[in-house]
């Protein structure tokens, strides 16, 4: 299993919200730069990043801070929030970005879906956010009536190779991950699955690497302490 450390973006500074809340935002920090060498020293080798702003507006309002990112380290970086065109796939991996994650536009635009992913195949991931079961869109604010596991076999059918599914009702509250979701989903895809939402003790990590998901999202535990990144990426080797 590989340990995806996080870092949400809003305003060029590294954030985290709780529950989806845009109203409950604390900062973290106004160089994530420097947080990716950290995750670097700590041994980790993948990187997720979500502009928060993005999610909402379809922009790329962080673009440049992305660039940085990328520039100050060789870890793989991952990034989502808002990515609902060609030429913003296009814009993040000129960056250097090693994969985009299709959220919203996924759900509500399946022809662009299979576009990016006949044209960039497995750099193309898909985040499937669940509220109550059901496909939540446009940074969580709206929900899509689709049920979350239908979802993920359409997106299996369609040949997505990896899928970032969060837990919106786990994300933040540091009280564990849905293990039963995903040790469901590794069942019945033949997908990477990587768990988000609620990752926030070493025992999440290992009851996840034991179901078999491909990699873990951890965020506001790294920021708390709660989880040693390094004590994690050993662990989940």
């Amino acid at each position: 299993m590989n340990i995806f450390p996080a870092i949400d973006l809003y305003g060029g500074k590294a954030v985290r919200l709780f529950k989806g809340d845009y109203n409950a935002m604390t900062v973290y920090s106004d160089c994530p730069e420097e947080i990716a060498k950290d995750f670097k020293a700590q041994g980790g080798k993948y990187l997720h990043l979500v502009d928060l702003e993005g999610a909402k507006t379809g922009e790329t309002p962080n673009v440049e801070t992305v660039k940085k990112i990328v520039a100050a380290t060789d870890l793989f970086v991952e990034v989502g929030g808002g990515i609902r065109s060609m030429e913003v796939i296009e814009r993040y991996l000129a960056a250097g970005v090693s994969r985009v994650i299709l959220g919203t536009a996924a759900v509500t635009d399946p022809e662009f879906l299979k576009a990016a992913l006949a044209a960039y195949g497995e750099k193309i991931a898909v985040g499937v956010d669940l509220k109550e079961g059901y496909v939540a869109i446009k940074g969580w604010t709206e929900s899509s009536k689709i049920e979350g596991f239908a979802f993920c076999k359409q997106l299996e059918e369609l040949g997505v190779k990896t899928v970032i599914c969060t837990d919106i009702s786990k994300d933040g509250a540091m009280q564990g991950a849905n293990h039963g979701l995903y040790e469901r989903l590794v069942k019945e895809l033949n997908v990477q699955i990587i768990a988000s939402g609620g990752v926030s003790s070493m025992e999440d990590i290992r009851r996840l690497k034991e179901a078999g998901v491909y990699g873990a999202i951890v965020g506001k535990a790294y920021y708390t302490g709660a989880i040693c990144l390094r004590e994690a990426v050993e662990a989940a080797k």
